[in-house]
């Protein structure tokens, strides 16, 4: 399938590694060119220096950009735009916060949770939307696609700070979603399940300290969970998320689609 992809401009967050790194790649397979931001410069440079080199030819842009500061984002949108004319897709994206429970969170790690995973992306949003509406006026669409996680749907024990800033995503995606719709604009949310990573590793080592279970087993657990029996690929995330950026994904909008092998067990 062609996705429609070939010259359009996207930008993602948060794609240093991991799920964000993934996206960024599976868009540069399709021809898209591709900002990339992570608040570490080294990182994020070199990121796109292993995309370049894996992709000849790929059209890659690094930004160092704190996706917690305002500022750091309106500059890292304009970076875009001047760079490559434009811009087609915004993909939103952070780290996750800490594990606990309630008596281990003070306010100011719930107002640093919330500023993180879900104040991100209203200002993502909100400092790409001016972009994204020329963008569309132009050439009759655009994307906005937001990575979440699971727990939106199916809240997961100890992750607190993330099953309550995730499900705010959710509510800002559907609003924007009516919003923008008719000027050809898309939002999605994308939960993933557990997915070969990084942050899953820190994850599985967190809590076979606490419990004293193998990370072996906590992670097989984890894959008995859901209908595939196994833990997700960033490749496979990726796919997804170019799919709902592309072309012939135009009418779906509002969705929050889960990639995690049916882990999650309601019925919508």
């Amino acid at each position: 399938m062609n996705l429609g992809l070939e010259s359009s401009v996207a930008f993602v967050a948060g794609a240093s590694s991991g799920l964000g790194k993934a996206c960024a790649a599976a868009l540069l397979d399709e021809g898209a060119r591709v900002a990339i931001c992570s608040r570490d410069a080294g990182r994020i440079e070199a990121a796109a220096a292993d995309l370049r080199a894996t992709r000849p030819g790929a059209e890659v842009l690094a930004v160092a950009c704190d996706v917690t500061d305002e500022n750091q984002i309106a500059s890292a949108m304009q970076q875009t735009v001047d760079a490559f004319g434009g811009l087609h897709i915004l993909i939103t994206n952070s780290g996750g916060p800490p594990t606990g429970q309630i008596d281990d969170f003070d306010a100011a790690q719930w107002e640093d949770a919330l500023r993180l995973n879900l104040l991100s992306t209203i200002n993502l949003s909100r400092h790409a939307m001016d972009h994204l509406r020329a963008t569309a006026e132009r050439d009759g669409w655009g994307r906005i696609i937001m990575i979440s996680s699971l727990s939106a749907k199916q809240p997961i024990p100890r992750l607190y700070l993330s099953n309550v800033s995730r499900a705010g995503v959710q509510g800002f995606a559907k609003s924007l979603s009516e919003e923008v719709g008719p000027l050809g604009i898309t939002v999605n949310t994308v939960l993933p399940g557990y997915t070969r990573t990084a942050r899953l590793s820190h994850l599985s080592e967190s809590l076979s300290e606490r419990t004293g279970e193998s990370v072996a087993d906590i992670e097989a657990g984890w894959a008995r969970d859901s209908a595939l029996k196994r833990i997700g690929t960033e490749e496979e995330f990726g796919a997804t998320v170019a799919f709902l950026a592309g072309r012939p994904a135009g009418y779906i909008t509002g969705v929050a689609l889960t990639v995690d092998g049916g882990a999650v067990k309601s019925l919508l």
